[in-house]
């Protein structure tokens, strides 16, 4: 079954478990009262772009093609176009715009194409979709690898393509929930008996665009936290807890401002009213 289709049943992801931590009146406007965003962020915008393109370039790859850089390049510029131009949703950030933005990805992906190590890894998964359950949850959580390769030795190696504003430390990278719940996904799809090894293929908008690889690896304790935290979740969901985080540096660009203070106003007309 392909990934939209299982997104069309009730489930969980990595996104969800980190909205739900972060600020859970969100987690219930976005996933239970389905209120559409009032608007996009250049980031997420960018970063889907910059994430089509690169699995257009992996997608040739696995049957044996390399695709040029100028090849790249237009691939990012029509979905660029089709995402961000003249759209009146997305809200740029102070110094950006859709020109702006559309030089600033070619120059990310020329520093990405030069740097990329030619490494040989053999393709075994692109927007690879797994759906699996972990004990306490009764609903799965459902989600996709961008990249799933596998070295001479046997190795499996998952790869998630981001786009960031500054370089991550060792902590963001070892700590991040996303990776823990890949590993988990590929236990669940027979790979328990296999060498994992997870990173981060990270194009970086600083002044001076870079591309870094970063690696890591988890244990069995790396996932048990994962799953303990995923279990108190899915407690507070059923028990309907949802508590606005609205002192969190996300909430001036927040997509659902209206929505939070409208959320707000209701419970204290409330209380006057009573």
């Amino acid at each position: 079954m392909v990934l939209s289709d299982l997104r069309k049943t009730e489930h969980l992801s990595a996104s969800s478990i980190g909205t739900y931590v972060e600020c859970s009146l969100m987690y219930k406007f976005a996933k239970i009262d389905h209120i559409p965003m009032e608007q996009k962020s250049d980031a997420m915008e960018f970063g889907s772009a910059i994430h089509i393109t690169l699995e257009h370039y992996y997608r040739e790859k696995m049957i044996g093609e390399k695709l040029l850089l100028k090849d790249v390049h237009e691939i990012f510029e029509k979905t660029w176009r089709n995402r961000a131009e003249d759209k009146t949703d997305i809200q740029f950030n102070k110094g950006h715009d859709f020109k702006s933005m559309l030089m600033m990805g070619k120059d990310l992906l020329s520093v990405w194409y030069q740097k990329l190590p030619d490494d040989n890894y053999n393709i075994i998964g692109i927007e690879e979709a797994f759906s699996f359950c972990l004990p306490g949850i009764p609903i799965p959580f459902i989600g996709a690898m961008d990249l799933i390769e596998e070295d001479h030795a046997g190795t499996i190696i998952v790869t998630d393509h981001k786009t960031s504003g500054k370089a991550y430390s060792i902590s963001d990278v070892d700590q991040n929930q996303q990776l823990t719940l890949y590993q988990l996904a590929l236990k669940s799809m027979g790979y328990g008996d296999r060498e994992i090894l997870l990173k981060f293929d990270t194009l970086i908008k600083t002044l001076k665009p870079k591309f870094e690889q970063y690696w890591t690896t988890r244990s069995e304790l790396d996932e048990h936290r994962l799953i303990r935290k995923s279990v108190q979740v899915w407690e507070g969901i059923q028990k309907g807890v949802f508590i606005p985080n609205d002192t969190s540096w996300k909430c001036k660009n927040c997509s659902y401002k209206v929505a939070c203070d409208s959320w707000f106003s209701e419970r204290f007309n409330e209380r006057r009213a009573s």
